[in-house]
């Protein structure tokens, strides 16, 4: 985590309350579209977009979930894959996880999740990388979300979330309804009726899901 990015999070988002999950502390921007031009202005176009800088839906439905059912998480291993802002590893930290492990292909990320978790007083491995050519490691639960955005993104995600479920890992996904979220796979766990910022969404209210990865053949081929 380099210097220039930590002061960049500091100077650019304000820490404030999760709007759905009010316990977790976050460095939030206040204006998408400001903070959107300037990171592509600034680090040109093959910079990634700044998630970090937002609750999402998903992750927000995450970390909700987690909270309210800490014994998902509590003493062991977790795995945050694209952690953005650090949201639901923060939540799985604070729920009593035994270690929790954030990564992020975005610098800037990684760097919000560093001053997110000392925010709230948790521990939190933070992580620069893209690992989702691999596996999830030690993990024993797995936790993403908003990850189903793009197709590339979906088809990669679901290989390495299937891997780690066959490996005997918990797979929890948060998704608010996007397109390319193979919904076969998946066991709902829980539904929300999420706050987002509407310059970030188009609605105030996204309805969420809290979904559990099966590691078998999906429901039509079973």
């Amino acid at each position: 985590m380099s210097e220039l990015s930590t002061a960049f999070v500091r100077l650019h988002a304000r820490l404030a309350p999760v709007a759905f999950v009010p316990e977790v502390l976050l460095h939030q921007a206040d204006e998408p579209i400001g903070l959107w031009e300037l990171t592509e202005g600034e680090f040109r176009s093959d910079r990634p977009p700044p998630f970090w800088a937002f609750a999402w839906a998903g992750g927000q439905g995450l970390a909700r979930y987690v909270t309210d059912h800490p014994e998902l998480v509590a003493g062991r291993r977790v795995l945050d894959l694209a952690s953005g802002s650090g949201l639901v590893a923060i939540a799985a930290a604070r729920a009593g996880a035994a270690t929790v492990r954030a990564v992020e292909v975005d610098e800037l990320a990684v760097a919000a999740v560093a001053l997110n978790a000392e925010a709230n007083d948790v521990r939190v491995s933070a992580e620069y990388g893209d690992i989702l050519d691999g596996d999830a490691g030690d993990a024993e639960v797995v936790l993403a979300g908003d990850v189903f955005y793009s197709e590339a993104m979906a088809k990669r995600m679901l290989r390495f979330l299937l891997r780690a479920a066959r490996a005997g890992g918990s797979v929890l996904v948060g998704d608010p309804g996007r397109a390319f979220l193979p919904r076969d796979r998946f066991d709902e766990l829980a539904v929300y009726e999420v706050p987002v910022p509407p310059a970030l969404e188009s609605v105030r209210v996204k309805r969420t899901t809290v979904w559990q990865l099966r590691a078998g053949l999906p429901k039509s081929a079973d």
